[in-house]
């Protein structure tokens, strides 16, 4: 490689997608700072070597990271970077393809070929990094991938063919990361994977999430620790009792559940009915009233009706959750969801998401209302648009709500935790002041 600083030797890394790809991106510009390599991410420098980390979750996630290759292309093909390369989940599945169709890439990679990846920068796979990470998001917190794959069988996700079966990384390596992430300012560490709660079927023979959770809770520096993607279906309820049992796990617990329609459930090989997943859902607050539990719904899948829609909109109004998201139904080949016809006009598929966005928008609302005179510990993220902006432990960084405090009357510090008391809310977001020190 030609000296070091040299524009065309500089890498820059795009990521799209979901955090989950956010930790890969940062997992590789850990090995590649490690091999010396000039290697920054998302930055607005100019790089001479790109590499996208794309995203192929649904139709939006494909067009956008197809967007990007081919903006890069172009850019190539204009002499303005020297090479080009792609990874991630885009090209895991469709890279043969791609490779035709879009020659100004230099090379495609697949979800698990990091260390072939890393031979294009002459650069070892360095594994006395495991548990070393770079992070890109804001110092005081990180996201911690507990495990990788999924070996769920939902008709309408291709993510098993993207990033294959489940496979668990060992608690020690988990417990030093966190070890690690701590000591380099993180307080807060949001536990990710495609499905938490198969943690440790494959390496210790039993569900052992509420074991690791035990263990990180005791690493010194960490203050919060948040549940990020639990399946429903024979949910371990001990994880809640953990949860309850220690102070620094956020009550707060990220379960997508994907509709409230018996027949829709069942289409979409979810493995639990709406009646099993009220039942869970009470369960779960009866251990831990408190609990804030964020869900994610899919409309449009193939066979939807409107009663099928009746009977989501119903489910959503009685469970009252705190958090809610919603994505259209994205017709992916490979998953036996594609078997059936995609019946449901994109146009329907955007009024249903629409609708429930307005359901969900008037309980958030009724919920947040509820918190006005209320003080809660507060993580301070950042300052924008005059006010500092924090979040409460019912609250995840970019998809849940925000608290905003007053940056010309109060002086707070990013990074750290405050008192706030809610003296206004809307559907999603919460003001407030800091309480004064006794």
């Amino acid at each position: 490689m030609k000296a070091k600083g040299s524009t065309k030797e500089k890498v820059n890394i795009i990521t799209l997608g979901c955090s989950k790809n956010l930790v890969d991106s940062e997992v590789l510009l850990t090995q590649l700072k490690a091999n010396d390599v000039d290697v920054a991410h998302q930055s607005e420098e100019e790089a001479g070597i790109i590499v996208i980390n794309t995203c192929g979750f649904i139709d939006r996630a494909k067009q956008e990271s197809i967007d990007t290759i081919l903006q890069y292309a172009d850019a190539k093909a204009n002499g303005e970077i020297q090479k080009l390369y792609v990874t991630g989940c885009l090209s895991h599945r469709y890279k043969d393809e791609l490779r035709l169709e879009i020659p100004e890439v230099d090379a495609w990679f697949g979800t698990m070929e990091l260390p072939a990846l890393l031979e294009r920068f002459k650069a070892d796979y360095k594994h006395e990094l495991l548990g070393e990470r770079v992070t890109t998001t804001a110092s005081h917190y990180a996201y911690l991938k507990i495990s990788e794959g999924c070996n769920r069988t939902c008709s309408f996700c291709a993510i098993p063919l993207m990033r294959g079966g489940h496979r668990s990384r060992p608690m020690e390596e988990l417990v030093q990361e966190a070890k690690n992430l701590a000591r380099n300012g993180v307080k807060e560490l949001m536990l990710i994977a495609q499905e938490l709660t198969y943690y440790g079927l494959d390496i210790y023979k039993k569900r052992a999430l509420s074991e690791l959770l035990d263990k990180l809770s005791a690493v010194e520096g960490i203050e919060w620790i948040r549940l990020h993607y639990a399946y429903p279906s024979k949910f371990p309820l001990e994880v809640i009792d953990t949860i309850a049992a220690h102070p620094t796990i956020c009550n707060y617990l990220d379960i997508p559940l994907q509709h409230g329609s018996n027949r829709m459930l069942e289409r979409m090989k979810r493995q639990i009915t709406r009646e099993e997943t009220e039942a869970l859902i009470h369960a779960i607050r009866e251990k831990l009233p408190s609990i804030a539990i964020r869900t994610t719904m899919l409309v449009g899948f193939p066979g939807e009706t409107e009663e099928d829609i009746d009977e989501l909109i119903d489910f959503v109004e009685r469970m009252r959750f705190d958090r809610l998201g919603v994505f259209t139904y994205s017709h992916e080949e490979g998953t036996s969801g594609y078997a059936l016809e995609d019946d449901v006009p994109e146009e329907v598929k955007q009024e249903r998401a629409a609708r429930l966005m307005e359901v969900q928008q008037s309980i958030s609302e009724e919920i947040n209302n509820q918190k006005v005179g209320k003080v809660y510990k507060t993580l301070i993220d950042t300052i924008e648009s005059g006010y500092f902006v924090g979040r409460t432990e019912a609250d995840s960084p970019e998809v849940d709500n925000e608290v905003l405090i007053p940056a010309d009357k109060f002086f707070l510090r990013v990074g750290d935790f405050a008192q706030i008391r809610i003296t206004a809310a809307d559907a999603f977001d919460l003001y407030g002041e800091p309480v004064p020190a006794a």
